[in-house]
């Protein structure tokens, strides 16, 4: 199971050409023991893609051991992933396994492995070569059966020619190569992340979920997403734990994808590219000057006299506004 007691099956969401074939190919290589390397930019969804990868495997009974070699120093990535005898170093206070030996069975996925230090290269490369381990402050060697998937947010082969990455140990890695594209290179995928993020948050939030207005979709089409799926996920789950009401509006919308180009105005006043039903002026209006609201108030952090000075208006203008609009602090 994943997180919120969903298997990765329940995020195999894309429509667009690209993330198709991706699943697709997922399909023909699960059950290989090669080595996969997942490209991609952060927050493409490099662990979710192993996680479903080792899903699909034969080996689904045993662990997935994810490992973030972004967030471990030097000093402690080798502990890490080949765990330490007691008093191995200062600190060392019992035997501990390292993120191999607990993988043992089933897969491990190396995050960030364009991160791994030249010093690591050499070890990871001899653990890959002879599928067994050694702790620190043991000469005994312990045997290992994983299956390894790595990923990376640089061009592993640019950083060989840089000197950066040993080619051995690229060659060893790059078998099966997977490229996981940009979510602005398949913006056709957002209307239907929105919608399974805002139903899996709204389930463990215990409501049903809530529709989105037209103008909050045309934000989300327009933004450019740097932080990929990851960035979209987070401001769903905002969005539903955030919103006061049954339909989530531009005002629930965070002001970084609302207001992302400088100085730039929400288009809530516009119709959907395309849409021939009636618009309601009126509601439209109102989404328009709710969101201009909600941005200066965030924008002044909650300062009102500031948020009208934004908005050039006088505070009990501003004021009689927010309390007809049912916007709270």
């Amino acid at each position: 199971m994943h997180r919120n007691g969903f298997t990765p099956d329940s995020v195999v969401v894309g429509r667009s050409a690209r993330m198709r074939a991706v699943f697709e190919f997922v399909d023909v290589i699960a059950d290989s023991e090669s080595s996969v390397l997942i490209t991609g930019e952060t927050g493409t969804g490099k662990e979710l893609l192993a996680h479903l990868i080792h899903y699909r495997s034969g080996r689904r009974a045993k662990p997935f051991v994810p490992v973030s070699c972004a967030i471990l120093s030097e000093t402690l990535i080798e502990a890490e992933l080949f765990g330490h005898e007691r008093g191995a170093f200062t600190g060392a206070l019992r035997d501990r396994m390292g993120r191999f030996e607990m993988a043992n069975g089933g897969t491990i996925f190396l995050d960030d492995v364009d991160d791994v230090p030249l010093a690591m290269q050499v070890k990871l490369l001899r653990v890959i070569q002879s599928r067994t381990i050694e702790r620190l402050g043991s000469e005994k060697q312990i045997p290992v059966d994983v299956r390894i998937i790595t990923g990376s947010k640089k061009d592993l082969k640019q950083l060989v020619g840089e000197g950066k990455f040993r080619e051995d140990l690229y060659y060893r890695l790059n078998v099966i190569p997977v490229s996981l594209p940009p979510l602005r290179e398949r913006r056709e995928d957002i209307p239907s992340l929105v919608e399974h993020f805002v139903r899996r948050y709204a389930h463990i939030r215990g409501v049903d979920p809530m529709p989105l207005s037209p103008s909050v979709m045309d934000a989300f089409m327009r933004y450019p997403w740097p932080g990929n799926v990851r960035e979209l996920e987070n401001a769903c789950e905002r969005m539903v734990q955030t919103c006061g009401c049954n339909h989530i509006r531009t005002g629930c919308v965070p002001s970084s994808v609302l207001f992302h180009a400088k100085g730039a105005l929400p288009e809530a006043a516009a119709p959907p590219t395309g849409e021939m039903a009636p618009v309601s002026l009126d509601e439209r209006l109102q989404e328009v000057e709710r969101s201009l609201i909600t941005w200066a108030l965030r924008s002044s952090g909650g300062n009102k006299s500031r948020a009208a000075e934004l908005l050039k208006v006088k505070r009990s203008t501003l004021g009689d506004r927010i309390e007809k609009l049912g916007i709270t602090a």
